[in-house]
């Protein structure tokens, strides 16, 4: 383990360490006035940046393990490389930069923060996700998705951008938003309807959805380096909720 700059930069081989104490360590860094981590050959080491509580960077150089940022409650990661199953498991605040794709399960019962993924994720991205007052999830994809995303989505937004598609080519997934119950879903391109569950709508987007999406597109195109008045210069789909309690009759007497 080297530090810089007074401390302010710590820079960490993981090669050999396990996940426990390699979150041992971060959980003491962060508890110093540490302002930026830099984890090396990262290799499949599970919760980095599990139940950190304040705002202090992480870099992660390979492929972390499942859980990325589970329970997070304000660091900000960015990974240069691809993450696994569960990147951001019940965050509640915070920000999590992946350059390159995710697995299963992104953002899954994420309360709060913003997820931000370069390319393609795998399925159920933002299941379960739910909002409280001020407090917001928000996962913006620049590829496409597998089949249940947004499943159950309870609040929060997601973004699909479809950048890996091909001019005129449709996005693959089924069973988009199935349950869902709260939040919304952009979509950029097109789906077919069979492709949506039953409980979602479809609507043209209006002045408020347009500046949602002025501003989570334009930060997706800082992290990662796209020209954002030509992503947004496409057409995009609103995916709503029909029924604020679709299954409620299935248990009521």
């Amino acid at each position: 383990m080297t530090k810089t700059a007074g401390n302010s930069v710590v820079k960490i081989d993981t090669t050999g360490i396990l996940y426990k104490e390699l979150n041992a360590r971060l959980r003491e860094i962060a508890s110093d006035s540490v302002e930026k981590v830099e984890l090396y050959n990262v290799c499949g080491q599970r919760y980095i940046g599990t139940d950190l509580n304040r705002p202090i960077q992480i870099d992660i150089y390979g492929t972390p393990g499942n859980d990325l940022g589970a329970f997070m409650n304000g660091p900000k990661i960015v990974v240069h490389g691809n993450a696994q199953d569960g990147c951001g498991n019940t965050m509640n605040e915070g920000e999590i930069i992946v350059h390159g794709h995710a697995g299963d399960v992104l953002g899954l019962s994420a309360r709060g923060g913003k997820i931000f993924v370069r390319d393609y994720v795998g399925y159920r991205a933002g299941i379960h996700m739910k909002e409280y007052k001020e407090k917001k999830p928000t996962l913006v994809i620049g590829g496409t998705a597998q089949d249940f995303a947004g499943e159950y989505m309870a609040g929060g937004v997601l973004v699909l951008l479809g950048l890996n598609l091909a001019e005129g080519e449709k996005h693959k997934a089924k069973y988009i938003g199935t349950g869902m119950h709260g939040g919304v879903i952009y979509l950029r391109g097109e789906v077919e309807k069979y492709q949506l569950g039953p409980e979602v709508g479809v609507a043209e987007l209006d002045e408020k959805d347009n500046q949602v999406l002025r501003t989570l597109v334009g930060e997706f195109a800082g992290h990662f380096g796209y020209p954002a008045d030509k992503i947004l210069n496409h057409k995009f789909m609103k995916l709503y909720p029909r029924f604020l309690r679709p299954y409620g009759r299935l248990y009521a007497y």
